[in-house]
């Protein structure tokens, strides 16, 4: 799927629709739980990726090998997707998904360490400025909710580590199979089954609430979910990892935004949000002058 795009630009939309995606999912665990949002998501992800593939006129013809890489980042996409939406109802839309953003930190050095990639100084630094970021967006006060344990900031950084190894596979993958469609509706339609088959555990049924007031929010996340995805494959098909990573962590400065329109009266924005944004804002920039 060639495209005279800049993975730059690309990445940079990814990191919108996953902001929305967030926001969405926020509103919407006021009345469920990750579990739904997370197998909501999904189906949409199969669904709509798969749909894709076929109006295309046909499926890409793979080897073997390439079809077990694309399977594999598939069983990690329901993990990381729980992870990401549990850490949103754990600690909030703009901090879990801040966490969920420092993905660069594993991606980068994965991709540097077994991919043969260069970090360039402006790399560097852009992500050391997002990262100082997310630090400042991160470390607050608990003050909105009793509940809350310093255990549950390691549910959104676990999905940025998952998500620090997922990049650097399916850079690996694109580089054998340019399919990003391809991939991309695999990952949904391995995801699938892996997640229903953890809900046909009697004592996990539970966990999923089907109340009315969280569907439309829950399409919502599972429609810009799903084109997330689709976007960082695109742009990891024509980027390194280096490059796409750290721009997709920019989804911070989008929430905050959205946080500020949409989440009034159910998140609160600080000093420290506003100065972690402008670093992640910063960091994004600089990873952008690459050529």
């Amino acid at each position: 799927m060639p495209t005279s795009v800049p993975p730059q630009l690309i990445a940079l939309a990814a990191a919108l629709s996953y902001a929305i995606s967030g926001i969405a999912a926020r509103r919407g665990m006021r009345y469920s739980t990750p579990i739904t949002v997370t197998l909501v998501s999904v189906a949409v992800h199969a669904v709509t990726l798969w749909i894709a593939v076929l109006l295309t006129g046909k499926v890409p013809s793979v080897s073997w090998w390439v079809l077990f890489l694309f399977a594999l980042t598939g069983t990690l996409q329901p993990i990381i997707r729980f992870l990401t939406y549990a850490g949103i109802f754990y600690v909030g839309a703009s901090r879990g998904t801040t966490l969920r953003s420092a993905h660069p930190l594993f991606s980068t050095l994965l991709a540097i360490l077994f991919l043969g990639e260069e970090a360039s100084l402006p790399v560097i630094g852009g992500t050391l400025l997002i990262v100082a970021g997310i630090t400042l967006i991160s470390w607050q006060p608990e003050t909105q909710k009793t509940s809350f344990r310093w255990w549950h900031l390691a549910v959104p950084l676990a999905a940025a580590f998952l998500a620090g190894i997922s990049h650097p596979l399916r850079r690996y993958a694109l580089g054998l199979a340019n399919e990003p469609l391809y991939l991309a509706a695999i990952i949904g339609i391995v995801a699938l089954p892996w997640l229903g088959s953890y809900l046909l555990i009697p004592s996990k049924r539970k966990e999923a609430v089907w109340d009315p007031r969280c569907i439309r929010p829950f399409l919502v996340a599972g429609i810009f979910e799903t084109l997330g995805i689709l976007l960082v494959i695109i742009a990891l098909s024509v980027g390194q990892v280096v490059v796409v990573s750290p721009i997709v962590a920019t989804g911070p400065m989008w929430v905050l935004l959205g946080t500020w329109l949409f989440l009034r009266g159910i998140e609160q924005i600080t000093l420290r949000t506003v100065l972690g944004t402008l670093a992640v804002i910063a960091g994004t920039v600089a990873i952008s002058l690459v050529r």
